[in-house]
């Protein structure tokens, strides 16, 4: 394995095989495995999960890392083409990626959306740019609309509860004061549908998924077997439900535009998870979320401080697949 971008990059075997190996690391420690190893980390934008667990999951495998983020004790960066740098950024990713590159075993590299302009954004414009600016092994910490090793967590947690591969997965639409990107969406309804689920997008009007990520999710369903629909009818998505997995995304008909997309969600303050959405569900219905979440805005209190949340168990599992990610991508290299 030279790169983790997306999970699509991978065969279902090849995503299973690494699930195996991080529950052999999980139960059978290798304090040893990355000693002398570098991890390098460039950070665009916030994170307290994915930074923290790379860097203590690399420290257990004995490597060491360094973490950049533009603009606090670094120099600002910029990142457009032919940008004339007149401005706040001082240095061009241009330079900054290939140099960082040099001094690390591998790069991770979060670079959230843009949010202006969907077609750039689906295409993965800013970081397929890094990419190609770096020749070392590369991992994806959140692009535009990915975000592999969430997907990756998500996965394992569900194998960790015996959720059942052909169980029924609904993703749904939360609430949040402002429009969030369509990264993690893209990589659940991708990872369930790699899975083998049968894989239901509830959203309200005018949040359905873009086609292209859709289309994407159906055809590895139909490889594994699974099934991916979408509906706004709430009831029907839930019932029989094993996972429900809350999650808050921008309206992709309104993308860019704030306003627009405000006016949208003013009467969606309905869409926060209830436990009296669990009525509809299979009795042993699990909650997901990828957090950060509002609490009693996307999810209630209720829900989050009860036993069928797992929201912690999948941000530890987080720092577990990573470090099957990190030993793939750099051991005896």
């Amino acid at each position: 394995m030279q790169r983790f971008l997306d999970l699509a990059d991978f065969e279902r075997a090849e995503v299973k095989d690494l699930l195996g190996l991080a529950s052999r690391l999980q139960q059978n420690p290798d304090p040893h495995a990355l000693a002398g190893k570098v991890l390098g980390l460039l950070f665009m934008n916030p994170s307290l999960r994915t930074l923290a667990s790379f860097q203590s999951g690399m420290m257990r495998l004995g490597g060491s890392v360094f973490v950049i983020t533009p603009g606090q004790g670094t120099w600002q960066l910029e990142t457009r083409n032919g940008a004339v740098m007149n401005g706040a950024a001082a240095e061009h990713i241009k330079e900054a990626v290939p140099v960082m590159a040099s001094y690390c075993d591998a790069l991770g590299v979060r670079m959230f959306a843009e949010g202006k302009n969907l077609q750039a954004d689906i295409n993965e414009t800013g970081f397929k740019m890094i990419a190609d600016l770096c020749d070392k092994p590369l991992i994806n910490l959140e692009s535009a609309v990915n975000h592999p090793c969430q997907a990756l967590a998500d996965w394992y947690t569900m194998d960790e509860l015996n959720v059942p591969e052909r169980g029924k997965f609904v993703i749904s639409w939360v609430n949040h004061p402002r429009a969030l990107p369509l990264a993690v969406p893209s990589a659940t309804v991708q990872m369930a549908a790699m899975r083998g689920m049968d894989v239901v997008v509830l959203r309200p009007e005018g949040y359905a998924l873009p086609d292209a990520i859709m289309e994407k999710a159906r055809v590895a369903a139909r490889a594994s077997g699974g099934n991916v629909t979408e509906t706004t009818d709430r009831p029907a998505a839930l019932k029989g439900a094993q996972v429900v997995y809350a999650k808050e995304w921008g309206s992709p008909q309104h993308y860019g535009d704030a306003e627009a997309e405000t006016r949208l969600r003013e009467d969606l303050v309905d869409w926060c998870v209830k436990d009296s959405w669990f009525k509809h569900t299979a009795p042993d219905c699990h909650l997901m979320h990828c957090l950060p979440v509002r609490r009693n805005v996307a999810v209630d209190d209720e829900v989050l401080d009860s036993s069928r949340s797992v929201v912690i168990r999948e941000a530890f599992n987080r720092m577990v697949v990573q470090m099957a990610v990190l030993h793939r991508l750099l051991r005896n290299k």
